[in-house]
């Protein structure tokens, strides 16, 4: 597929795996416009988070939900640093681990671990309704969430069902960061000077229309979206897409839910955007 990309101008929105998505784009010849949205960083009180480790450690919990890779790697970095690594990943390996999506399983096998389940769909809705057909009577669940977010229909779902919640919250996104770039990322897709969006995070898609309405240039966003192909990664990009009206034009296929498959399926697009005929409604 080398090349298959080359003279499109591909938008993303990236932080966490920006390099590596950025590099798998210029592989195939695409024109890599980068937008950092935020940055990643430690909870600011790392206390209660230290904390949650000592309590994971002393008696592992019978089971433990991982909503996201970088939360796992973040918990795994603390108790590196604090010389608790070893009884750290011990303790997860002797629980029952459900993850989200594919991300929370990279960061698993990173530290030479299994899930044991994966969500129905890569939502806390999946999440709740995977939940459903295990019993949770008397039984503690570690829940690892996300900034940004509310969790507490899925925190009522498990507790519903019987268990002990313990919720740990390890990152937050520093939202001052990048605000003009942002901006700029707006313009150049209102000024079609943009052929696809590839979007890989609901948080994304917030910091855009966050964005937008601090700088009073929602309509231009929105402008911007109308006439940009939208690549979502999978369902809870589109959700959150939904959420603010626009839904995607290139999603991955069979619930590949992973920047490769959201790769060719792009490849696929553009593809069959060339061979239609003049006039076909083929353009962007």
């Amino acid at each position: 597929m080398a090349g298959r990309l080359q003279g499109t101008r591909i938008l993303i929105l990236e932080t966490r795996e920006e390099a590596q998505f950025a590099r798998f784009l210029r592989d195939q010849g695409a024109d890599v416009l980068q937008c950092p949205m935020f940055e990643i960083r430690d909870a600011p009180d790392l206390a209660p988070v230290s904390a949650w480790i000592d309590r994971l450690i002393a008696a592992p919990f019978d089971d433990l939900v991982l909503l996201t890779g970088e939360g796992l790697r973040r918990l795994t970095k603390l108790a590196r640093a604090t010389g608790r690594e070893q009884p750290f990943v011990a303790a997860v390996g002797r629980t029952r681990t459900l993850i989200r999506g594919p991300k929370p399983g990279r960061a698993l096998r990173e530290i030479g671990l299994e899930p044991s389940m994966t969500a129905e769909a890569p939502t806390s809705d999946g999440v709740a309704a995977t939940l459903k057909n295990c019993d949770l009577t008397r039984r503690r669940v570690g829940l690892q969430l996300y900034p940004e977010r509310d969790h507490a229909a899925l925190i009522d779902a498990i507790t519903s069902q019987g268990a002990a919640v313990d919720t740990v919250l390890p990152y937050v996104y520093d939202a001052g960061a990048a605000e003009q770039t942002v901006i700029n990322a707006i313009d150049q897709m209102a000024g079609g000077r943009v052929d696809a969006l590839a979007l890989t995070s609901s948080g994304q898609v917030r910091r855009l229309f966050d964005v937008a309405r601090a700088h009073r240039c929602d309509q231009r966003l929105r402008d911007g979206l109308s006439n940009t192909p939208i690549a979502s990664v999978g369902p809870v990009v589109t959700e959150e897409l939904a959420a603010h009206g626009f839904s995607p034009t290139i999603t991955p296929p069979n619930g590949a839910f992973f920047m490769k498959p959201l790769i060719s399926a792009m490849i696929s697009a553009f593809d069959d955007r060339r061979k239609a005929p003049a006039g076909s409604g083929g353009s962007k």
